[in-house]
């Protein structure tokens, strides 16, 4: 069966949750919305305030976890000065989900992970909306709904055991203990299927294409968007949303496509997708149904 995804040209706050919307799902109590909230010097991330109006119509709680490595993320304190610092605290209630432990579930069909460490607040909500702004990355070639997933509800030791292949989850010696590339990727896609199996069916996708620059919100100093805006997409599918928002790179008639596509071919983005596909997060088979 055709996962359903749907697409609007049309870019702006209202039409975020006209997206949401059309997925004719109501998100259940405490609603958990993860975004990526933008490292400290990134331009290209999405403000708080293009997210006022979804955020807003579901009565979401931001959520996000300790990155692993070096900057204005790693740990609490200073995520929340940075929160605060991009206004994410202005207009919503944030909570960094390992603020005080992490928390394991099991991955089920997993070849690389047995499990995943993701923040503890998880417990806290019913239901999770996963706003990702779909660019490219430097470590998973795209960065998309898989790796809000995966690496975004990962905590600091999440994030490093995925990195890693499961060898590792202290973050001062991650780097050291890299895993293959597709190692790595695979193991995005298994924690990504971990989120996705513990909402069991009460979780939204919205995909934001806009400023897709070849660099992630994560980085402090990004490359400048290297292609003209897309559009919007969203589904209850996180495998045929991305795969959609792959195909709508490669269809687009921007030369600049070129750069994003060879970031993701350089590091053999899709194999997160196919990995996911195989396991069971979603499925890669789509219909792309066009929203006015």
């Amino acid at each position: 069966m055709k996962a359903k995804v749907y697409f609007s040209k049309n870019i702006t706050e209202k039409q975020v949750v006209e997206m949401f919307k059309v997925l004719n799902k109501d998100l259940k109590g405490k609603v958990a919305v993860k975004v990526h909230s933008g490292e400290k010097g990134n331009q290209n991330y999405l403000h708080p305030e293009f997210f006022r109006d979804i955020i807003s119509h579901v009565g979401g709680t931001i959520v996000e976890c300790n990155t692993a490595y070096e900057g204005a993320r790693n740990e609490t304190h200073k995520h929340k000065a940075l929160m605060d610092e991009h206004r994410w605290t202005k207009y919503f209630d944030v909570d960094i989900m390992d603020e005080t432990a992490d928390f394991p579930i099991p991955i089920v069909g997993g070849t690389v992970l047995k499990e995943n460490f993701v923040g503890e607040h998880i417990k806290n909500y019913d239901s999770m909306l996963v706003l990702s702004h779909f660019k490219g990355h430097p470590s998973g070639g795209y960065g998309g709904a898989l790796k809000q997933l995966s690496i975004g509800c990962a905590s600091s030791k999440g994030k490093a055991w995925i990195h890693s292949g499961g060898k590792v989850t202290d973050q001062k010696i991650l780097w050291s203990n890299c895993a293959e590339q597709k190692v790595f990727l695979a193991s995005m896609a298994e924690s990504a299927k971990s989120v996705v199996d513990y909402f069991k069916g009460e979780i939204c996708y919205v995909s934001v294409m806009c400023n897709m620059s070849v660099d992630c919100d994560c980085c402090a100093v990004a490359e400048d968007p290297c292609m003209k805006d897309i559009g919007i997409l969203s589904s209850l599918d996180p495998v045929a949303l991305d795969q959609a928002c792959i195909d709508l790179v490669y269809k687009s008639d921007d030369p600049g496509k070129h750069h994003l596509i060879e970031r993701i071919e350089s590091r053999f983005g899709t194999h997160t997708i196919d990995v996911a596909d195989e396991i069971g997060a979603g499925t890669k088979n789509y219909e792309l149904i066009c929203i006015d």
